[in-house]
């Protein structure tokens, strides 16, 4: 089982209200809508908390779009996914500071700031253009001789 904390104030508004909690059917139109396999998801909201069950029948890149395309909502404070530890590497992941380019972000993470395309790479479709972060977002880091 993984959890996983996110700025709840921070992210992509996807109701209205500042009050309002996301409803299960916008999350998933959420994931959907980024083009990830979403076949076979179960997702529950319990306050600022998504459960995600069936994410270890997917590839690890795209296990970790969906926790941060649910993530990455404003409202929710955690993900938590049921998947067993099957052998792959823990998903390394950068919450966005302010001031924060692509560029900082991989010299932070990776140790040269040359590889923020890969980060960009590694955080489509959530990211648009590698200019377009804000603070409080969730990014993957991809990891040496992992898929992005």
């Amino acid at each position: 089982m993984g959890l996983w904390s996110f700025a709840k104030d921070a992210g992509k508004k996807l109701f209205g209200g500042d009050d309002a909690e996301p409803s299960v059917d916008e999350l998933k139109k959420e994931v959907a809508d980024l083009g990830l396999e979403a076949e076979g998801l179960d997702i529950q909201v319990e306050g600022d908390k998504v459960r995600v069950a069936g994410v270890g029948a997917v590839s690890p890149s795209i296990r970790e779009k969906i926790i941060l395309a649910v993530g990455n909502v404003t409202g929710i404070g955690a993900v938590e996914t049921d998947e067993a530890d099957d052998g792959d590497a823990a998903p390394v992941f950068h919450t966005v500071e302010k001031g924060d380019t692509l560029w900082a972000v991989a010299e932070k993470a990776m140790g040269n700031g040359s590889k923020y395309t890969a980060i960009f790479e590694a955080n489509k479709p959530m990211l648009s253009h590698p200019d377009k972060i804000y603070p409080g977002q969730v990014l993957r880091i991809p990891q040496e001789g992992v898929e992005a």
